[in-house]
């Protein structure tokens, strides 16, 4: 065989592989760093996910330029493998070898790569799947977990899980995320799903969290376990997976964003440097400037201000979210429109992705009808936000504000809306009134 035949195979070798190079994942590098900053604040202690979690930085490393990076979270994660499943040698390390196939290949060293092939082919005679149109358990499980950070399609995530679950039912971290994870289905089902769960893992306070917050929307008084579940909560290493935004959710709709904001307050007197921390608590500030009634005091959006600069320069590669609340919290203070409009003039300015603009552009139009109280000025920001093409919670608000322009009429830029509208539906090939197909 020629050198030009043999690399040909060893490509389609590696095509064929399950592992996170061949799951159609081609992630901007915005959301590659946003993710990057979030697995990090998973933690490491006692997690099940651990090995999941350390596949996924590795390929993240990769696809942003670290190659020894990526290559150490690789191992990392077959060590992590070896002690959560207590055994050197399992399906569970399909995936990881594919990663290490494909790293070694981009890295030139064909050898170490058919080396990695050769341990795939290995574990795949030694633990087969049960047929030959159907993955290992522990690959659907890792899929459906992966591309839950990746993949809008709840539906085939779900479908991975309950694949992964079908075969090896045992397995109690695949059914707590496949029912937190999947559509609920008849009520009597997903109640009992949900209690089967809840005794399976007891000591998980991610899910017990969960639960609680599901029994509230359900119109169920929880506040009394709402404060026993956070006093476990506070006794627990910190990590986004620990229960702690859930339940200052469950304390904010169910007791006051007062009692939330204490909460948050006494996880940072425990654990004053932990970033994680910090981001709930300036979450949960935002939230009470936003929605008060009464005039606040100085010292409460000093404490916000403070916060948010913080987290700010704590995840910069996902702060833009944290800049804009910042922007908003310093036009809720006294002396403060002339910050706000500063933070929004430089991120205007600044060169984003066509997603990241189109959040820009909403929020400024709703900070200058709202708080600047010019309406044409945002209706132009609103119209600049629509045009983005790219579905999302944003554009439909900014489409919403549009159409009822439109249908009014009483405004002196319904004439430059209704043709915008328009144009925008022929750009788009839709004859039909109403601008809800392009949302």
């Amino acid at each position: 065989m020629s050198a030009a035949q043999s690399q040909t195979t060893l490509v389609e070798k590696l095509q064929a592989l399950q592992c996170h190079f061949t799951w159609d994942m081609d992630p901007s590098r915005s959301t590659l760093l946003h993710q990057r900053e979030k697995l990090v604040d998973i933690g490491t202690e006692g997690k099940s996910w651990l090995g999941h979690i350390y596949n996924l930085r590795g390929f993240i490393q990769f696809k942003l330029g670290s190659t020894e990076d990526a290559q150490s979270f690789f191992y990392k994660a077959a060590e992590a493998f070896s002690q959560t499943r207590n055994a050197d040698d399992g399906p569970w390390l399909v995936v990881n070898y594919g990663n290490l196939a494909w790293l070694h290949h981009h890295l030139g060293d064909q050898a170490e790569s058919e080396a990695y092939l050769s341990k795939v082919d290995a574990l795949m005679k030694k633990y087969p799947p049960p047929s030959q149109d159907e993955l290992h358990a522990e690959t659907y499980a890792e899929k459906a977990w992966t591309l839950m950070k990746f993949s809008t399609d709840k539906e085939l995530v779900a479908d991975y899980f309950q694949r992964a679950i079908r075969m090896q039912p045992d397995m109690v971290e695949w059914n707590t995320c496949h029912v937190m994870y999947s559509d609920k289905g008849p009520e009597a089902d997903y109640w009992e799903k949900m209690r089967v769960v809840k005794k399976q893992e007891p000591e998980n306070l991610y899910f017990a969290v969960y639960y609680l917050e599901q029994r509230a929307m359900k119109g169920e008084d929880v506040r009394d376990e709402a404060r026993e579940l956070a006093e476990k909560v506070l006794r627990n290493p910190v990590s986004s997976y620990s229960g702690l935004k859930g339940l200052l959710r469950v304390y904010k709709n169910c007791l006051t964003i007062d009692e939330a904001i204490d909460l948050a307050e006494e996880a940072l007197k425990h654990h004053p440097d932990e970033r994680y921390l910090k981001k709930c608590a300036a979450l949960y500030y935002k939230w009470l400037i936003y929605f008060s009634k009464s005039l606040l005091k100085q010292s409460m959006i000093d404490r916000a201000v403070s916060l948010h600069e913080e987290v700010i320069s704590l995840y910069p590669h996902s702060s833009l979210m944290k800049k804009i609340d910042l922007a908003n919290i310093h036009a809720k203070s006294i002396h403060g429109m002339a910050k706000a409009e500063q933070i929004y003039q430089d991120l205007l300015r600044m060169n984003l992705e066509p997603a990241e603009q189109q959040v820009l552009y909403n929020t400024y139009a709703k900070y200058l009808n709202f708080d600047r109280r010019d309406r044409n000025k945002s209706i132009q920001y609103h119209m600049k936000a629509a045009a983005i093409p790219h579905r999302s919670s944003f554009r439909r608000y900014s489409f919403r504000v549009l159409d009822k322009i439109n249908e009014e009429r009483t405004n002196n830029m319904w004439r430059e809306v209704e043709e915008f509208l328009e144009n925008l539906k022929e750009q788009c090939g839709f004859n039909n009134t109403g601008s809800d197909v392009l949302m």
